[in-house]
């Protein structure tokens, strides 16, 4: 099982940061107020300007998050000055934002000019000071236990096998610790040979590896979709050429450069930017769609007493985890809970199953389905209920589409669309919805993986608004 210990702690310098910042504007203007002896020309009160800022918060932290500083390798000591330096160019960056936003609106949100001063200074010293707290408190707490560590599985055999593993046993605080190596003994470090097994395969079966780390270049394509359909990090360290290049992701592990081959952007700060907005816009679109959903669920109740009005299946979303998506009840209570195939089999229509799956799981007019769920599904209303899913975080508002475990089974694109959570709507959706093939849909799936960007998904969301009012695509 993937730990979950470097989110948590990402997770706490957002919050920390947030923290920072209202703090900060808080002990300026106490500072303005209470300590400066200077004379006040005009009164004013924190509470008002503290709203204003309060709402800026989410596009100071994207800022902060833009900076890079939500990055995995942030607790890295050899990150230590960079990281400093874009806190400073961040503080200055988000009084900045909010002196705009005053000068916009006509409002004047640092009340006294010095606020603004006194606020930059202490904002970079909050932010230094509560990160130095949780990455203290991080270093403690993976040097202490075994419980949240990271195991790791290393392949290759050079002197780079036995530098890495020697790095990794001299500094638990990494949260690294060694669970496998796959090498030959002279490439070993004494203390770490109980560790050695004789294949890739063997380790694999026997100490399920958090992430793999290879440092030589043999049967790199084998490693790489053994960590690919397990969905755990792979790193190899690159040659001279390879580091020349953009792929992936360059970190250190001590002095050593390893490249992170990452299926999808969306990781770190990414990740908690994602959720926040699942969250807050989740909610704002479940609470508008409360109303329409009543009416609905009383609709099907009364046309058809006997039976829920919404229905409940199961979809495979990140890292292959079996969720129950709801949604409203669309199909004839006698074709429920069957496929496809025993459902026409059923109504005496065998050969419709064969041109179900040439149409990409679709059928225009499909028999199983009522009236009022044919215009249920024609507007996307069937899947209202879904916004529950994204609050739950089972599903995301964007992503892939959410599919039953069997129509992935098999697919040389499973593990790529599965490293991120499924999605209400998607790129795919937007594309055309039932106009293209299911193996087109799936493409532009991996595609929506491998190129995710916050600002991708805003476009999407529009763009889903757009196509369900005009009807586009859905038949």
């Amino acid at each position: 099982m993937k730990k979950r210990s470097d989110f948590i702690f990402h997770l706490l310098l957002f919050f920390s940061d947030a923290y920072s910042i209202v703090l900060s504007y808080l002990f300026a203007f106490y500072i303005r107020t209470h300590i400066n002896t200077r004379p006040i020309n005009f009164a004013g009160r924190s509470i008002d300007s503290l709203s204003t800022i309060l709402l800026l918060i989410p596009i100071w932290l994207i800022i902060i998050s833009a900076l890079g500083l939500y990055r995995k390798d942030i607790f890295s000591p050899k990150r230590r000055f960079r990281e400093t330096a874009r806190l400073a160019l961040a503080s200055v960056l988000g009084t900045m934002l909010i002196i705009t936003v005053s000068f916009l609106k006509s409002e004047n949100v640092f009340t006294f000019r010095l606020v603004a001063l006194y606020s930059t200074i202490l904002c970079f010293i909050f932010l230094v000071f509560f990160r130095f707290i949780i990455r203290t408190f991080r270093k403690l707490y993976l040097a202490k236990g075994r419980k949240n560590v990271t195991r790791v599985l290393i392949v290759g055999n050079n002197h780079v096998t036995k530098s890495l593993a020697g790095f990794i046993a001299r500094s638990p605080e990494t949260g690294y610790r060694i669970s496998g190596i796959v090498a030959g003994l002279k490439y070993i470090p004494k203390k770490q040979r109980e560790h050695q097994y004789s294949s890739v395969k063997e380790a694999l079966r026997k100490i399920h590896p958090d992430v793999i780390f290879q440092t030589d270049e043999h049967h790199t394509e084998y490693v790489y979709r053994q960590a690919l359909n397990r969905h755990i990090p792979y790193y190899f360290v690159p040659s001279e050429a390879a580091l020349s290049s953009q792929l992936g992701e360059l970190e250190l592990i001590g002095d050593i450069p390893v490249i992170l081959v990452k299926v999808t952007p969306l990781s770190g700060g990414g990740r908690i930017a994602k959720r926040i907005f699942d969250i807050l816009l989740g909610t704002i679109f479940f609470l508008i769609a409360l109303i329409p959903m009543i009416i609905i669920w009383l609709i099907l109740k009364i046309s058809d007493p006997k039976h829920n009005a919404l229905f409940s299946q199961t979809r495979l979303s990140l890292n292959g985890k079996r969720f129950s998506i709801y949604k409203f009840r669309t199909m004839k209570p006698e074709y429920s809970g069957m496929t496809a195939e025993e459902a026409f089999a059923k109504m005496g229509k065998p050969e419709l199953t064969e041109k179900y799956i040439e149409n990409g799981l679709f059928l225009a007019k499909d028999p199983r389905i009522t009236k009022f769920g044919a215009f249920l599904r024609k507007t996307s209303l069937d899947e209202l209920p879904q916004f529950w899913n994204v609050i739950k975080g089972d599903i995301s508002l964007v992503g892939p589409r959410a599919l039953p475990p069997e129509e992935l089974k098999n697919r040389s694109y499973r593990a790529k669309l599965l490293s991120v959570k499924s999605g209400l709507t998607g790129l795919a959706q937007v594309s055309g919805r039932r106009d293209i093939s299911f193996e087109d849909r799936r493409a532009i799936d991996v595609y929506y993986v491998q190129n995710w960007t916050l600002i991708l998904d805003f476009k999407i969301l529009l763009r889903t608004i757009i196509t369900v009012l005009k009807g586009e695509g859905a038949k």
